[in-house]
């Protein structure tokens, strides 16, 4: 579709960077939604984006699944010089595997304004369909997001193998199709076999799968369900199922300054 709107020879909008969340639209924000409402120039990252938020908007619409830097980068320069609102929408938030860095030093190379909003990551979402807080008081009071090495590489003082000594939650990106690598690694850091793992594929869409095991079965159970890709593997002691441990804050007898 076309977009109607013809701003001003000498409006300038600065390039919006936004996190379309984890995939569903309601878990949009609301800047988020406001800014696609009025956008005139939409990039978005393909079939990772739910296309239910971009029914309806008024901006021309470009699918960047095929396209390279430079040309998602012609986009997006030549929107903003034409005084163009442009969107260039990510999944989950653009801080997290958002591949944004780039984009915004072409854009500061050519002297052009751009504004990050952020988005719920996948990660988040995740716990979410778990129900599990990922910070258990006297369990972990820690959260790693991180991935496992393939072809992009990973400095080894970040490898699983190494983070997995902390024994702290994790949340693993862009791994699960490296299942099995991925629970050698953690046992050959020091989590226990009995770690409870859940594999939560397409958080927040109406498909949404999730496998619960530990690292003993979870390779077995994950190449069953034919899980290959976006999907989120959460792992740590946080996930027992039988823990009762409750925080402090709420404790009657627990001094506080703020709530």
């Amino acid at each position: 579709m076309e977009s109607t709107r013809t701003p001003p020879e000498a409006v300038r909008h600065p390039v919006v960077f936004l996190g379309a969340g984890p995939g569903d639209p309601e878990l949009l924000t609301l800047k988020g939604r406001r800014l696609l409402d009025e956008a005139d120039v939409v990039v978005y990252a393909g079939s990772l984006v739910n296309a239910a938020l971009l029914d309806g908007i008024g901006a021309v619409c470009h699918d960047s699944a095929s396209l390279d830097l430079e040309a998602i980068m012609r986009l997006l320069v030549e929107g903003y010089r034409q005084g163009l609102r442009v969107v260039r929408l990510h999944t989950g938030d653009p801080a997290i595997y958002g591949a944004i860095r780039e984009q915004m030093q072409w854009l500061d190379a050519a002297g052009i304004p751009y504004e990050v909003v952020p988005g719920v990551s996948s990660a988040l979402a995740a716990a979410a369909a778990l129900k599990k807080e990922l910070t258990v008081p006297e369990v972990t009071q820690t959260v790693i997001f991180t991935r496992q090495a393939g072809r992009t590489p990973v400095p080894e003082r970040e490898s699983l193998r190494n983070l997995a000594r902390t024994q702290a939650t994790m949340c693993i990106f862009l791994s699960v199709s490296m299942i099995a690598a991925v629970v050698e690694d953690l046992l050959a850091g020091g989590y226990p076999a009995a770690t409870p793992v859940a594999v939560v594929e397409r958080a927040s869409w109406p498909d949404e799968q999730i496998v619960r095991g530990s690292l003993a079965d979870i390779a077995g159970k994950i190449r069953d369900s034919r899980i290959k890709k976006t999907a989120m593997i959460v792992v740590g002691p946080a996930l027992a199922e039988d823990s009762r441990i409750a925080s402090r804050l709420y404790d009657a007898g627990f001094t506080h300054e703020y709530r």
